[in-house]
C-alpha cells in the first residue's frame, strides 16, 4: 500500500516592496461599517443610511463614481451586464426559447430568433426550426453566449450571432466566483501552450484545445468529436489545476495570470499543483511576475 508523506520544505523568498504590494489597495468593508458621513453622496446597491451615515450592508469593496457610493460584494450569485461574454449550460427547452443556467439569480434565456441558424443564413424562424429546436440545441448541452439585455425582472437575454459563440465541444468546465474575473476586451484567448481558454464573466471558465480551424459554415454549431491527444488533455488537466489554484488564493483571472500560473507550474507534476504548499509557492511566483509585468 502506498503512502503519501510530506516533509517540511523550504520556501523560496519573494520579495515585493511595499509600494507595489500596497499601490492597488481597496477600500474593503463589512456590513456596519461607516463609509461617509458626508450627505452630499448617493446611496447606491449594497449601502444603506443609518443616522445621516452612509453604511455598508454587505462585505466587498468601496466603487465611487462620481457622487455615487455603492459596494460590490466579493462572494455573490453573477448580476449580468449588457455585453458580458457567459459560459451557459441549457436546462430547458421551451417554446421559441431555452433556459439557461449561468450561475445567476434567475435562468437566462436564448431567444430562438437570437441564434445563427446552421449554414448562417438569414431569414425568419419558421415553424419547423422550432420543432427542430433539440437538433441545434438540447438539455445539458454548454454554450458560450453574450448578454443582449436584461429583463425588468433581472433575467438576462442571450444571443449568439457572433460566429465565435455557440455550442462548445470538448473541454473542461471550470466554476469559481464571478468577482475574480477581470473584465476585458475579449475573453476569448489561445493560450501558447496549445490550449484556449474561453473565461465568462459569469465564473464559468471553459478550456478546450486549440482548434485547426473554424468551420464557419457550421453557425456555432460544429463541434469535433475526434479523439484528444494526450499531450492536450495534460495542457488542458494543468490549466484546470492552475485556475483553482488561482481562485483559491484571490487572483484576479486574465489570460496574463493563468498564463503566468502555468509556466510557474510546470517543474511540478499535475497532481501536485494543488498540494497547499505547492500551490503556495505557485502563485507567490505568479504574483511576482504579475507585480513585474505591471511596474
Amino acid at each position: 500500500m502506498a503512502v503519501e508523506m510530506r516533509l517540511p520544505a523550504l520556501h523560496k523568498h519573494v520579495s515585493i516592496t511595499p509600494s507595489q504590494f500596497h499601490r492597488d489597495d481597496k477600500h474593503l468593508v463589512v456590513p456596519g461599517d461607516v463609509i461617509t458621513s458626508d450627505t452630499g453622496f448617493m446611496r447606491g446597491h449594497g449601502t444603506y443610511m443609518d443616522e445621516e451615515r452612509l453604511t455598508a450592508s454587505v462585505a466587498g469593496q468601496v466603487e465611487r463614481v462620481n457622487k455615487l457610493i455603492c459596494v460590490k460584494p466579493l462572494k455573490t450569485r453573477y448580476n449580468g451586464e449588457v455585453g458580458d461574454v457567459v459560459v451557459g449550460r441549457i436546462t430547458e427547452v421551451q417554446q421559441k426559447r431555452w433556459k439557461v443556467e449561468t450561475n445567476s439569480r434567475l435562468d437566462s434565456v436564448l431567444l430562438l430568433s437570437s441564434v445563427n441558424l446552421p449554414g448562417g443564413e438569414l431569414r425568419r424562424r419558421s415553424t419547423q426550426d422550432e420543432l427542430a429546436m433539440r437538433d441545434y440545441l438540447q438539455e445539458g448541452d454548454l454554450i458560450s453566449a453574450e448578454v443582449q439585455s436584461i429583463f425588468s425582472d433581472g433575467a438576462l437575454s442571450l444571443h449568439t450571432r457572433s460566429l465565435k459563440y455557440g455550442k462548445l465541444g470538448q473541454g473542461v468546465l471550470v466554476q469559481v466566483s464571478p468577482s475574480l474575473v477581470k473584465r476585458q476586451k475579449t475573453h476569448f484567448h489561445n493560450l501558447p501552450c496549445a490550449a484556449s481558454v474561453i473565461l465568462g464573466n459569469n465564473g464559468y471558465v471553459w478550456l478546450y484545445p486549440t482548434p485547426q480551424q473554424q468551420d464557419e459554415e457550421a453557425g456555432g454549431y460544429y463541434t469535433s468529436m475526434e479523439p484528444v491527444s494526450m499531450s492536450d488533455r495534460e495542457v488542458i488537466s494543468r490549466l484546470r489545476n492552475c485556475l483553482l489554484a488561482l481562485a483559491a488564493h484571490k487572483v484576479l483571472l486574465y489570460d496574463t495570470s493563468v498564463l503566468y500560473c502555468y509556466e510557474a507550474s510546470l517543474p511540478q507534476q499535475i497532481k501536485d499543483i494543488l498540494k497547499p504548499e505547492v500551490m503556495e509557492e505557485i502563485i507567490l511566483e505568479t504574483r511576482q511576475r504579475l507585480v513585474e509585468h505591471e511596474g
